[in-house]
């Protein structure tokens, strides 16, 4: 390894004419941090417990660093790399995927000192840990690579090898459209899933003052009096121990 190929971003392969990155291996990593921050949350949402959050964040931020200065010595991505070692690479350009995990790295930043240096209240870190979550998603499912889109909005020249070619403009094939009947099944999925997270944030108990806050939220003014009414009633019914 040179001077040069140390300093410089991706790996070079033949027959590339950018630098690339093995998209199979992000896709692997986004996947390994999603499920475990999804654990983080709902261990600080619905029981209160931090410390596992705090860990998570704080090895988030350092991942992401290692993401934007030299993705090869990143720890998620060598651990995906572990999982899809015998699997084709999928190459595609470094530029947009740092610029990607730039974003993901600016998001880590307030919340390791909002979560980890300096605890305290703050309106913006569900918010914050929710956004991750959803763009860790969409890369492990879906191959969406939401800040290499944005990348190809505001970059001078054209993008190249964007994750599942969305940077090329080409006809979508026949098994990528969708028949009258399809266009049904996948809206009553939706449909059905909208409902099913309804349900979840209205129905269940809440342990902690923001899940409060949350479920309250998601429900009509009718909801919670029929909530509060109810409560009402299970104190006044309920037996008197001082007898």
């Amino acid at each position: 390894m040179t001077i040069n190929d140390f300093f410089s971003y991706g790996e070079k392969v033949d027959g590339y004419s950018v630098r690339v990155l093995n998209e199979r291996e992000a896709r692997a990593a986004a996947g390994i941090l999603f499920a475990f921050g999804l654990i983080g949350l709902f261990n600080s949402v619905t029981l209160g417990h931090m410390i596992f959050t705090k860990v998570f964040i704080s090895f988030f931020a350092f991942d992401f660093f290692w993401r934007v200065a030299k993705p090869r010595y990143s720890p998620s991505l060598l651990l995906g790399r572990l999982f899809v070692r015998n699997q084709t690479p999928e190459y595609v350009g470094a530029v947009q995927k740092r610029f990607a995990w730039l974003i993901g790295f600016a998001l880590a930043i307030p919340m390791v000192y909002v979560m980890v240096i300096d605890p305290h209240p703050s309106i913006f870190k569900i918010p914050v840990c929710i956004l991750c979550l959803v763009l860790l998603f969409l890369e492990s499912a879906f191959s969406i690579c939401v800040g290499c889109t944005v990348y190809g909005w505001i970059a001078k020249e054209p993008v190249t090898l964007c994750p599942g070619d969305v940077c090329e403009i080409r006809h979508k094939d026949p098994i990528q459209m969708f028949t009258p009947l399809q266009k049904i099944i996948a809206g009553l999925s939706v449909l059905g899933i909208i409902v099913a997270l309804y349900l979840y944030f209205t129905q269940l108990e809440n342990r902690t003052f923001l899940a409060e806050k949350f479920s309250q939220a998601s429900m009509s003014e009718q909801e919670i009096d029929a909530r509060d009414l109810k409560k009402q009633e299970d104190e006044f019914n309920a037996p008197d121990d001082d007898f």
